[in-house]
């Protein structure tokens, strides 16, 4: 019993020490407010899409009104074998006064995503690119901020914020409190300068730094990780040149998943790619938050058998638990949404969840848009 307690308590108040150094970083990151400059960048906004009939109208429309010139930005949408009407959906779609171009995917690795990317690469007019996913709704001034961060810090590649619109239901608002937890992990991450995660739905990025990072070369055999894989050779090579960009204008809004099991395989796939960080910083938060949950879950299977104390099970989810409030709340009042629920329940199931999704991507294999990796 005593061992146990040495054991589970010292993993917690490592597990502490890690969230609660991105919470103090999290501060660090200021945030950034238009300096109403005159619109110069050029943008290349790369959409890759798979039978997305049903989103695109929603992200068409937020792209229809951007408050940016429309001869300083395109999109390039790139069909990966949609199945649907989702090109026809696009073309015939009311007021888009955007240059725009469908290009159908080139597949030459196991990642659809990392191929759609690297064939827009070869069609896009403009230096500036800017990935985002089919689901998402950006804001007015998406591009307008990005712009005058450009001018203002003349960064290479920038990383933005993604939030969920969520309803009431729990599956939603535990999506959405996950999502919190990666996007306060992102931005900590950021102000203690170890900058490891990103999402690709909101990533910018020059076309002359993917080109002189070799884009995608190292880790095309690996599904995922269009995002933080090149987030992390750019930060290994040039970290001067990688920003966050910590502002409202600029967070991108995406929908959540509507049934746990596409909500277990999707955060699968995000699991699959850590054992191929290049950070060490990533690789040991990652074992860090892994045992913090794992501690949570056997010590409280062992209650059950009577091994190990409720009350001092209890308290070490109260001390998690309050660690992980500290970074969850600066990001919620950074990312503001509609709706925060079911937190303690949330919390209480994350790690059985958690500890679940991180052994399944070890030795399973997962379905993502209709195909298996």
């Amino acid at each position: 019993m005593e061992i146990l307690n040495y054991i589970f308590f010292g993993i917690i108040a490592i597990y502490t020490f890690f969230i609660g150094r991105l919470a103090l970083g999290f501060k660090k990151v200021a945030s950034f407010e238009s300096l109403e400059l005159s619109p110069k960048t050029r943008f290349s906004i790369v959409v890759p899409f798979r039978n997305e009939a049903e989103n695109l109208p929603d992200l068409l429309h937020s792209f229809s009104q951007l408050d940016y010139p429309r001869s300083l930005f395109e999109v390039v949408f790139v069909n990966d074998a949609s199945q649907d009407n989702s090109v026809e959906i696009i073309e015939k779609f009311p007021a888009l006064s955007f240059p725009f171009q469908i290009i159908d995917n080139e597949r030459n690795s196991n990642s659809p995503k990392k191929d759609a990317i690297s064939t827009a690469i070869n069609h896009i007019k403009n230096d500036w690119i800017i990935t985002t996913d089919a689901d998402c709704f950006v804001s007015q001034a998406w591009l307008k901020i990005l712009d005058n961060y450009i001018q203002n810090y003349s960064p290479e590649m920038i990383v933005g914020a993604v939030s969920y619109f969520a309803d009431e239901s729990f599956l939603q608002q535990f999506q959405q409190l996950d999502l919190m937890s990666l996007q306060g992990a992102t931005i900590g991450s950021f102000g203690i300068q170890k900058p490891f995660m990103c999402n690709g739905a909101n990533f910018a990025y020059t076309k002359k730094l993917f080109q002189e990072i070799n884009g995608f070369e190292g880790n095309n055999g690996i599904a995922s990780g269009d995002d933080v894989f090149l987030l992390q050779k750019a930060n290994a090579k040039y970290p001067e040149k990688v920003h966050y960009l910590k502002s409202d204008a600029n967070i991108v809004l995406t929908k959540p998943l509507e049934d746990f099991k596409s909500l277990f395989f999707q955060r699968v796939r995000w699991a699959s790619k850590t054992t191929s960080y290049k950070s060490s910083f990533g690789k040991t938060l990652a074992v860090t938050v892994f045992a913090g949950n794992l501690a949570i879950v056997i010590s409280f299977f062992l209650t059950l058998f009577s091994i190990f104390s409720f009350w001092n099970w209890y308290l070490l989810f109260a001390v998690k638990i309050f660690a992980d409030f500290f970074i969850l709340y600066q990001t919620g009042k950074f990312l503001k949404p509609k709706s925060v629920k079911f937190f303690l329940i949330s919390n209480l199931f994350y790690p059985f969840f958690s500890v679940s999704v991180a052994v399944f991507s070890f030795f399973g294999k997962y379905e993502w848009k209709g195909r298996r990796f």
